[in-house]
């Protein structure tokens, strides 16, 4: 079976989980188009608790503007989803792997694309 994330445990509180992924995304080019907050908006919709969950889509316009030249399909796997969540002592921080995620659209034009997105993303993970 694939892994489709890369996983990693982190001794930090959430918050400052979050706050500090922010700031590594943004160090390696990417920005932060969607916060997806999944603990509120269970509660919102259906009235259940959740733990402290965030989806962040972060995306890296000069990578996806690659993406998209080389195959215009692929805009239905962006942006990169980096999960971080709440896991007791600390927080656990997974990233989609954009190699597993471009690796479905079968182009090798796109494969050093995900080559240097998932590099990017590891470095910043790195810097938590």
């Amino acid at each position: 079976m694939t892994e489709i994330a890369v996983t990693r445990q982190v001794s930090m509180p959430y918050d400052q989980t979050v706050d500090r992924m922010k700031a590594a995304l943004r160090e390696e080019g990417f920005g932060v188009l969607t916060e997806i907050d999944v603990r509120a908006t269970l509660r919102e919709k259906l009235a259940v608790d959740f733990r402290n969950y965030v989806i962040l889509g972060a995306c890296n316009p000069a990578l996806a503007h690659r993406a998209l030249q080389a195959d215009l399909s692929i805009g239905a796997l962006l942006p990169c989803n980096v999960v971080v969540y709440d896991d007791g002592d600390g927080s656990v921080v997974s990233i989609f792997d954009p190699e597993v995620g471009m690796g479905i659209a079968g182009s090798p034009a796109l494969e050093p694309i995900a080559i240097e997105a998932k590099a990017r993303l590891l470095r910043a993970m790195d810097r938590l």
